[in-house]
């Protein structure tokens, strides 16, 4: 029960930083997507169940903050979550290059689930200008903000354990 609160104030105190306080720093095209760097750092830490739900959990509350299509984010963390978790126990998890990489991944993955899912629903894509003002901004802030919140969530996780 504990942690399930440690959880719920985490994705709460994420999403307000992101949908109030990010847009006031970075007035660019992209943004760092602190929701996606919590859910991979979840799915190589603590696994693809519970980095699924987060996944789901930090979508669904993106979705409700953004105002765009319902579901979008709901279903690309989701999907990236249980890909993150799978990698759980094959990983070094106090690795710096490993959070690194999969956000690496993850924001491709993320960006290319939700264009495509737009694609599907009959919106013009425009794939340059997309991947140029959008997603490689949005990929350099998530890298920085990855190995920090790669540690909270590794002290979240393991607690006193931590050699992190």
């Amino acid at each position: 029960m504990r942690m399930l609160l440690v959880w719920a104030g985490l994705l709460i105190i994420t999403i307000a930083v992101q949908a109030v306080l990010l847009p006031l720093i970075f007035t660019g095209g992209g943004k760092p997507d602190i929701l996606l760097t919590l859910v991979v750092a979840c799915g190589l830490l603590a696994g693809r169940e519970q980095a699924t739900g987060i996944g789901f959990f930090a979508g669904i509350i993106q979705d409700f903050a953004s105002g765009n299509i319902f579901g979008l984010n709901t279903l690309s963390k989701m999907a990236i979550g249980y890909l993150a978790g799978l990698a759980e126990r094959k990983v070094f998890k106090e690795s710096v290059v490993l959070p690194v990489l999969a956000i690496i991944i993850a924001t491709f993955l993320n960006s290319a689930v939700t264009q495509a899912l737009l694609l599907l629903l009959g919106y013009k894509i425009e794939f340059i200008s997309m991947l140029r003002n959008q997603m490689l901004p949005t990929l350099g802030y998530n890298i920085l903000f990855c190995i920090p919140i790669h540690r909270l969530i590794y002290r979240i996780t393991f607690g006193n354990r931590s050699q992190f």
